[in-house]
């Protein structure tokens, strides 16, 4: 067996700007995991479909019937010209180079002169439908594999079901949705988001309301997860590292952030949560204790998701702690989920996967909306070079992430680099994915 070099301290630098682990990982690690293709909210009538691609393969997801949704490899089986791009809405799914069909389940509708080849060994409908691809479903997310051998999707996303059902994403519907392209390795861009570890460097504007910052981070099989111990330092208190008091008033401060969080992050709180944070300063004593306030600021949450007749999970503090705040799922979806809203990345190689210096970074903010209340889905794709700088226009915080992406990129390539030297308490998510990612490349 390879030795791994991943440590708890160490990652190589190979992972990232090496052309030959790319190919690896587009040989041994996109073509045998679980990874995520769309939201079923994409394909909400049978005969929508959405083309997602990693490196050179491509897959039709279709919802193929009312409780059925159905992938396949998007490539005509007679002559090999791909069948869909983008997304959209088919009654079949037709060839414009001869004219060949098929039906939403995959089967042949029309060959061309199908009787040219009458007497030709493997020429039944059979052999010329659509190629089928393993696909499954959890949380509202539409997963596919390559692997027509691979595990379950549910022993594959073990434990995290666990921790994150309570919180019902499978209601969430889409706030807004980003998809750029970024001049970093997929991992470089995933990372940045996959501990709590860089925020007092990166975002020092959320500090002031934060309450305690340090991270812990837990390694979960595949995936990782990290989270707060608020216990000592509360939500609404400024972080330790500023070396501030905890006021007797947390109620201001709570607010600020969670304004704060939702006008410039435009993610994970909501409109109807800022509101309910307000209520607050008016309907909450200031002398209330970290326990009662965050209390009353649930009771308010809840109050006003039901008022709009938005969906509210009935999770219990103990879920919520347990749960963490950041989820990876191995290898490439990272979310943040509150109740409320719920911000998640995917990241993938760009093109066909052999240049480790460019990804497309998905970015998807979701909210609980009442039925029928939900913006239309309106994915906004920038894949041009430069195109990743218009993040900022989408949220400060993530134009501030953003902004390391491209020098960690750069910065890996010098000889003075020679590894990520990987906190060993708050970055445990990252070097786990990076022993695991080597269990599959190796």
């Amino acid at each position: 067996m390879t030795h791994n070099p991943v440590r708890a301290d160490f990652v190589p630098k190979e992972d990232y700007i090496c052309r030959d682990f790319a190919r690896r990982e587009k040989e041994r690690l996109w073509t045998r995991v679980w990874q995520v293709a769309c939201r079923e909210q994409e394909l909400p009538k049978v005969g929508d479909y959405i083309t997602y691609d990693i490196c050179d393969q491509s897959i039709i997801v279709v919802r193929s019937g009312p409780e059925t949704i159905s992938a396949y490899y998007n490539v005509c089986t007679h002559r090999g010209r791909r069948l869909t791009e983008g997304c959209g809405h088919a009654t079949r799914f037709h060839c414009n180079y001869h004219g060949w069909r098929w039906n939403l389940d995959g089967s042949v509708q029309r060959i061309l002169d199908e009787k040219d080849w009458a007497g030709c060994d493997n020429v039944s409908h059979d052999d010329f439908r659509l190629v089928d691809i393993k696909v499954d479903t959890w949380g509202g997310f539409v997963f596919i594999n390559l692997d027509p051998d691979c595990e379950p999707l549910a022993a594959f996303l073990d434990p995290m079901p666990g921790y994150i059902d309570p919180f019902e994403l499978d209601k969430a519907k889409f706030r807004w949705s980003y998809s750029v392209r970024v001049p970093c390795n997929w991992k470089v861009a995933l990372e940045a988001f996959d501990e709590g570890y860089h925020v007092a460097a990166t975002h020092p504007q959320l500090l002031d309301g934060f309450g305690e910052d340090y991270t812990w981070s837990k390694a979960m099989g595949k995936h990782g997860m990290f989270g707060y111990d608020k216990s000592t330092c509360p939500p609404g208190a400024p972080a330790p590292r500023l070396n501030r008091p905890i006021p007797d008033d947390l109620r201001p401060g709570l607010v600020r952030y969670i304004h704060l969080i939702n006008n410039t992050l435009h993610a994970i709180t909501t409109e109807k949560d800022a509101a309910a944070a307000s209520r607050l300063l008016t309907e909450c004593d200031a002398s209330a204790g970290p326990a009662e306030v965050l209390s009353k600021l649930l009771a308010f949450q809840e109050q006003a998701a039901k008022a709009a007749g938005a969906h509210w999970p009935a999770l219990t503090m103990e879920q919520r702690i347990a749960a963490g705040t950041d989820w990876h799922v191995f290898p490439n979806l990272i979310f943040l989920p509150t109740g409320t809203g719920t911000l998640c990345y995917r990241s993938r190689p760009w093109g066909d996967g052999t240049d480790p210096d460019w990804c497309v970074y998905d970015i998807w903010s979701l909210e609980h909306y009442a039925p029928g209340a939900e913006p239309p889905v309106a994915h906004n794709v920038i894949h041009s070079e430069d195109g990743w700088k218009a993040i900022g226009g989408v949220s400060e915080i993530l134009e501030q992430d953003f902004l390391n992406m491209e020098q960690v990129q750069r910065g890996m390539k010098q000889a003075g680099f020679v590894g990520n030297r990987t906190n060993p308490v708050q970055e445990v998510a990252i070097s786990n994915m990076h022993r695991v990612l080597h269990d599959y490349v190796d």
